[in-house]
């Protein structure tokens, strides 16, 4: 839509102007009237009325200079009823009844200061505005015809008359304005540039393009005006007509980066990848483009990964991109992104970490690294950098569950218990994040051995989510170790494998809750299966395999069993005595 928002601008701005016109107006009528009045019938007023009316009118100018408006109406009321036909005096009211917003009496004034001096453009200007702000564009429309063809010297307001015509949605009247003032001032840039958007507006794009064409060709030294028909030219799909306007553009201007950018986009969906990164590696290296209008490109390419045809060239834009705007933290959290979608998270977090030195008020910057540490089992720099966030987001439930779940991984299990108890309240509005918190509660209290909170945090996360698989199996493995409630933790182990019946570590947590209950051929048959499991076979399963071998009276096997188990991870400290003893030993 054209942009038409000025015309009330240009109106408002006459108002520096009204209070000389004003005092000016009421000599000119005083004068006048000592002739004769508009209809050539001498005035009637005596000259001691003239004299009063005058006073009150000078009077009245002061308060209106002193902004006491409603004083300052007073008196021109008052020089009003003495002398009602003057026309300065019915301008001041309508300006102040205007202001206050009472249009249809200021209307009323303004109108009639035309009535008595049709000479005089600001009395237009004051009825036009009124109009306009009552959405009465037609009339206000009028009144700039009238005033541009009877009055000299009143071209510039060609362009306050084709913006009403265009708040009307009457586009062929706006052009014709348009042509009329480009008639009187020559080919210019904002002329152009309205008639472009109206052309566009009704679907003439080959006209809009000529508009441009006119415009280059008259300053064809301009390179922005190439600049801007390229622009039009894209917009419409016409994106190889705009080359050789870009390609012009830098000729004239090699270092001209937002033209690089457009040209490389150009070429990039044509398939012309190396011509594209030549542009692109042109625009990024320039310090004077916007650096969010890199991002964005950038951005771009990434959505694109992987693609070995990409990464490289994305690599080498970061690249530049940093050597452009060093100090720059979306140039900085950009090239954590790339690398993170790469795989190269270590990288990645060096980005998000330069970025948080140059803006530590980015949450989703702090967000990324705390991801990104407790990915790479990194837990110390996780929990710190989640106790410097949480200074700065203290209301930020998200940042709890990560700290008190890196202090938990950590086993410094009261650390843990005050950032999710933190948590907790303040993810209460957050029902899938308050049963993370509150389940992970469960295993930092029972860390202290604090059962009783322990096993009440795991009830209150299941009343949340019943099938929460992490509680689940935490819960009734906890209860199996400690050898309590085992009907709650067959209960829940069995929901647990009936939902995951092919997941190796929620085998073993049903088959190590049957086991504590003497059901030894149950739990073998549960254990096999989890050994099935490739990918989640630890040291614990192929222990409690060999225990539960024992138990069957299988020694030899279960002595095997043991010593496979030892050369793995996550065995018990009996390990070596189960062994060497040949025996059963239980913590």
């Amino acid at each position: 839509m054209v942009n038409a928002d000025h015309i009330v601008k240009r109106v408002i701005a006459t108002g520096a102007l009204a209070l000389l016109l004003a005092v000016l107006s009421f000599d000119l009528q005083a004068q006048g009237k000592k002739k004769k009045s508009r209809e050539g019938v001498p005035n009637e007023i005596s000259e001691n009325d003239r004299f009063q009316a005058e006073y009150y009118f000078v009077e009245g100018e002061k308060f209106f200079m002193l902004e006491d408006y409603a004083k300052a109406y007073e008196l021109f009321s008052l020089s009003n009823d003495i002398d009602p036909k003057s026309s300065g005096v019915h301008y001041k009211m309508a300006q102040i009844l205007a202001e206050s917003g009472d249009f249809e009496k200021a209307l009323t004034h303004a109108n009639e200061a035309i009535k008595l001096d049709s000479d005089n453009k600001y009395y237009f200007l004051l009825t036009a505005e009124i109009y306009t702000n009552m959405s009465n564009f037609q009339e206000a429309a009028s009144l700039y015809e009238r005033m541009i063809s009877t009055l000299p010297n009143n071209e510039s307001y060609l362009f306050d008359l084709a913006a009403l015509y265009i708040y009307q949605d009457k586009l062929d009247k706006a052009l014709d304005v348009y042509n009329r003032a480009e008639d009187f001032f020559g080919v210019l840039e904002e002329i152009t540039y309205q008639k472009q958007q109206i052309f566009i507006q009704q679907g003439k794009i080959d006209l809009a393009i000529a508009e441009g064409q006119k415009l280059i060709e008259t300053y064809p030294d301009e390179s922005d005006y190439k600049l801007t028909l390229a622009e039009v030219l894209i917009s419409n799909q016409k994106e190889k007509e705009a080359i050789p306007y870009l390609e012009a553009v830098l000729r004239d201007n090699p270092s001209n980066a937002q033209a690089s950018v457009r040209l490389s986009e150009i070429y990039r969906k044509s398939g012309q990848t190396e011509k594209a990164m030549e542009s692109l590696h042109n625009a990024f290296s320039n310090p004077s483009l916007n650096v969010n209008a890199k991002v964005q490109l950038l951005a771009g390419y990434i959505a694109q990964l992987p693609n070995p045809e990409l990464e490289t060239a994305a690599k080498e834009l970061a690249v530049d991109l940093i050597e452009a705007h060093p100090d720059n933290v979306d140039a900085q959290a950009i090239s954590g992104d790339l690398e993170f979608r790469l795989g190269n998270k270590e990288k990645a977090r060096g980005f998000y970490l330069r970025a948080l030195e140059l803006d530590n008020t980015n949450y989703n910057l702090w967000q990324n690294v705390i991801s990104i540490e407790m990915e790479l089992e990194d837990y110390q720099g996780a929990a710190q950098h989640a106790e410097q966030a949480i200074e700065i987001f203290p209301n930020q439930a998200l940042l709890y569950y990560f700290g008190g779940t890196a202090y938990l991984v950590k086993k410094d299990y009261r650390k843990a218990v005050n950032n999710l108890e933190a948590g907790k309240k303040l993810a209460m509005s957050d029902p899938d994040l308050s049963g993370f918190i509150i389940g992970q509660l469960g295993d930092a209290y029972n860390g202290l051995e604090d059962y009783p909170k322990s096993d009440a945090a795991y009830e209150e996360a299941l009343k949340i989510n019943s099938d929460n698989d992490y509680v689940l199996n935490n819960y009734s493995y906890y209860l199996s170790l400690r050898k309590e409630k085992l009907d709650r933790a067959l209960e829940l182990s069995k929901r647990l494998v009936e939902k995951n019946p092919d997941n190796g570590t929620y085998l073993d947590t049903h088959a190590w809750v049957l086991y504590v209950r003497g059901d030894y051929k149950e739990s073998k048959f549960y254990l096999e299966k989890a050994l099935a499991d490739a990918e989640n076979v630890s040291g614990t399963i192929v222990e409690h395999y060999g225990d539960v071998l024992f138990r069957l009276g299988k020694i030899d096997d279960a002595v095997e069993q043991w010593k496979k188990a030892k050369s793995m991870k996550d065995t018990t400290k009996l390990i070596d005595k189960k062994i060497a003893d040949r025996k059963l030993y239980e913590e």
